[in-house]
């Protein structure tokens, strides 16, 4: 018997193939819930692919960009500009890239990492299937996760007042944006991370 990840996985890399029929570079978007396991299943993903796996969370905003405006737009909390710009237009010109990922602790971008563009692109994260991006994607996929089963995994990932500022905070703006864009309606695959 399998477990339920790699039957996922293995059901990503059949839509994969697919398109490669069509396309020389796949792009692949993985969205959903915090704590639903895309980062888990991006790294694994990639690793039986070669794929190269680009998170969505170096590109949240910097403090200066974080005006109530523009936190009150559903999935507002994103760069998308910087996302579009340094990833994804290249990305459509199957060209090698680099980009300045955003951290979270010191609130700063970093040094750039080198992107090498390969047969497969996987972009992760919150917000990777925003309005946006759609275009630029070939394949998208949602995870879905319980809200219990989802608390209890940012706790044991985060700590409590962490797992605090996630409930009372970042998983409302996710809940926004996934009900007012229909994130999972618009997917190619949906899948629950739970049981």
């Amino acid at each position: 018997m399998t477990n339920p990840i790699t039957n996922r996985i293995n059901d990503i890399i059949r839509a994969i193939d697919e398109r490669r029929l069509r396309k020389e570079c796949v792009v692949v978007a993985i969205d959903g819930r915090s704590a639903s396991g895309k980062t888990t299943l991006a790294l694994e993903l990639g690793g039986r692919i070669g794929a190269t796996v680009i998170h969505l969370d170096h590109f949240f905003l910097r403090s200066e960009q974080r005006t109530q405006e523009r936190l009150s737009e559903p999935g507002g909390n994103v760069d998308y500009e910087r996302f579009l710009e340094e990833v994804l237009v290249p990305l459509g010109y199957g060209a090698s890239f680099s980009y300045r990922p955003f951290d979270c602790k010191s609130m700063s971008l970093k040094d750039p990492i080198e992107i090498i563009v390969g047969e497969t692109v996987i972009v992760e994260g919150a917000y990777a299937c925003h309005p946006r991006f759609r275009d630029h994607y070939d394949l998208t996929v949602f995870l879905s996760i319980d809200s219990a089963e989802q608390l209890k995994r940012i706790g044991e990932r985060e700590g409590g007042t962490t797992a605090r500022v996630f409930k009372e905070r970042w998983i409302p703006m996710e809940e926004r944006y996934i009900a007012y864009y229909q994130i999972p309606e618009h997917c190619d695959l949906v899948f629950e991370t739970y049981d």
